[in-house]
């Protein structure tokens, strides 16, 4: 079973202002998530409303909710470890 990966407005807005070998990178990782939603190496993020997971890819991290009932992975924000909790 796949999952659809849907995008926030951030998360587009800051991979497009990146260069293009961390791009590759970051989506590489994200494409993953469509086969298994929650990695081994994912974690569950405390302090939010909804149920958050995060990666890590370098010095960033990818924040993404899972929904089940849709097949949906949300990719809610990307970017730097220091600024996304």
């Amino acid at each position: 079973m796949m999952f659809d990966i849907k995008y926030s407005r951030q998360a587009v807005k800051f991979l497009k202002n990146l260069d293009k070998k961390l791009i590759l990178r970051i989506l590489d990782k994200i494409d993953k998530l469509k086969e298994i939603p929650i990695e081994h190496d994912s974690k569950s993020v405390k302090g939010y409303d909804e149920k958050l997971f995060r990666v890590r890819i370098g010095d960033y991290r990818v924040l993404y909710d899972v929904d089940y009932d849709n097949n949906m992975v949300g990719i809610v924000k990307i970017d730097k470890r220091d600024k996304v909790y």
